[in-house]
């Protein structure tokens, strides 16, 4: 392995069986033992398993958790690890901490490495703070002199200085893991892995965390492994990133693209209406159709920034109703940029039984949006009743254009007398 390569993933995969565990028969039991124990051979009852998509019904007991998972990381580098629930995020960091093996594959790494999977991992819930930060750092390696010297820093970051003496089993899970990160921080690993758990700390412990975190790498040197659905947290610490989608790499860059990606991957680019997230609360009347259209009335995804938005929106009813309807557009983060309610402008439309109407709107003024995805979500009311509601019915793309003539496509990237310009315009028109 390159000296300048900290972790290096080849190859690594890891199966999993549901159901009950075990070959069927002791013989079977013993002989994989045997190969897999002693000789250090590939498990010979070992399955070709599903991809493990958590959402879908499979024919298959076994289902790979990880598959085909290789990658490097350089030392001194902090990587984030984004992926919906099930993705393999978890599994991933408790293969390299040790906790598990993999099925198949290699993974090489160089120096020691303190994990922070789980709230109270590692910890004895009859010990003391002190006697577990006595038994990580020995487990680490660490002399009793070395973790005397960095006794105190864990211990004010941590801020349990009260409770030093208590027993663990006596912590709240916030002041777990305020421990079980300075123990993890301080007694400088030279591979820091840190899992989700950092949410459950307040918001004064998670910025500290993160500061560490950053000082940790820059400053020590060190590299960082870091799962989170925090995508903020993700972009602010994280130089690289990797992506996981159903126990596979899906992709790996920089942590602003894999999170860019991450999102719009969230958002429904389908051309067709999107039925899945619809949410019927009775059978009187439902959205059936909803898309955006040019001046011809063709469809269209993609618009300038400067563009008005025209949509149709279609309406079934069983039953006799006067409906109103809401469109809701979000950015890629799911903030809600505006939304239209078709009662701002008339009181209702009545929808005859058994009748469906197509409405037809366009905005009076562009939104002038920034480059991007929107996601649209559609709900429909008789007075205070919701009777359906679409998450993510649609969704539309603002290009990125030159808006002012510079051959740039960002604002951040024109030139600073533009910019002081424009400030200056503004001032003196107040």
């Amino acid at each position: 392995m390159d000296k300048n390569i900290a972790i290096e993933f080849d190859g690594v995969g890891k199966q999993y069986r549901l159901g009950l565990v075990g070959t069927g028969s002791l013989q079977h039991d013993l002989n994989r033992w045997w190969q897999t124990a002693i000789l250090r051979k590939e498990d010979p009852y070992l399955k070709i398993g599903e991809v493990n998509d958590r959402s879908k019904k499979g024919t298959s007991d076994y289902v790979w958790a990880l598959k085909d998972i290789s990658f490097k990381v350089e030392q001194g580098d902090v990587v984030g690890i984004i992926g919906k629930n099930g993705a393999g995020k978890s599994t991933l960091l408790k293969l390299l901490s040790h906790i598990t093996a993999p099925s198949v594959g290699h993974i090489r790494y160089r120096g020691r490495i303190a994990s922070l999977l789980e709230v109270g991992t590692g910890f004895h819930p009859e010990m003391t703070a002190r006697q577990n930060i006595y038994m990580n750092g020995s487990i680490m390696g660490m002399t009793r002199h070395e973790i005397t010297l960095k006794l105190d820093e864990i211990v004010d970051f941590a801020g349990i200085e009260r409770y030093l003496d208590t027993p663990v089993k006596r912590f709240s899970s916030g002041m777990t893991v305020r421990l079980g990160f300075a123990v993890a921080a301080f007694l400088e690993p030279e591979i820091l892995v840190v899992d989700e758990v950092l949410a459950v700390g307040d918001a004064e412990f998670q910025k500290k965390a993160i500061g560490k975190m950053k000082d940790v790498s820059l400053n020590g040197g060190r590299t960082v492994l870091f799962v989170s659905h925090n995508m903020a947290a993700v972009r602010s610490l994280c130089k690289n990133g990797i992506l996981l989608s159903n126990g596979q790499l899906d992709y790996m860059g920089t942590a602003q693209d894999c999170v860019d990606k991450y999102l719009e991957n969230n958002i429904s680019t389908k051309e067709d209406f999107n039925f899945h997230d619809s949410k019927r609360l009775n059978n009187r009347a439902y959205i059936s159709d909803f898309r955006f259209v040019d001046k011809n009335g063709d469809f269209i995804k993609e618009f300038s920034f400067n563009d008005k938005l025209c949509f149709c929106i279609s309406i079934k009813a069983n039953e006799s109703c006067n409906i109103t309807t809401r469109i809701a557009i979000f950015d890629k983060n799911e903030t809600r940029i505006i939304a239209i309610d078709t009662q701002d402008i008339v009181s209702a439309y009545k929808i005859d039984a058994g009748k469906e109407i197509t409405l037809i709107g366009e905005l009076k003024e562009p939104l002038n949006l920034k480059p991007g995805t929107y996601s649209v979500n559609l709900s429909i009311r008789q007075g205070a009743d919701l009777l359906d509601h679409v998450k993510d019915a649609t969704s539309f793309t603002i290009r990125e254009e030159d808006f002012y003539g510079y051959g740039r496509y960002s604002i951040s990237d024109m030139p600073l007398c533009l910019r002081h310009f424009d400030i200056q315009q503004q001032k003196n028109n107040i």
